[in-house]
């Protein structure tokens, strides 16, 4: 298993743009993303911070449903 790697936001918001997550609104120093599955939407909030804590981005990723390596890939 990888290490959940420490990552500033704009590059996990732009590696979860790239999975087909769609910015849906921010609110103060909170991103709001969505992504359409076949039969549900997904809904994950991503902090605006400068990095993102590991335990955090974790939790993040649980949500995205996205593992640490899918995540390299698509940084």
């Amino acid at each position: 298993m990888t290490k959940v790697p420490s990552l500033d936001y704009e590059r996990v918001v732009n590696a979860l743009r790239r999975d087909g997550w769609v910015i849906v609104r921010q609110k103060g120093s909170h991103l709001r993303l969505q992504k359409h599955m076949r039969d549900e939407t997904l809904k994950i909030t991503i902090p605006a911070h400068k990095p993102i804590k590991r335990s955090t981005l974790s939790h993040i990723l649980k949500q995205a449903r996205i593992d640490v390596e899918q995540l390299q890939d698509l940084l």
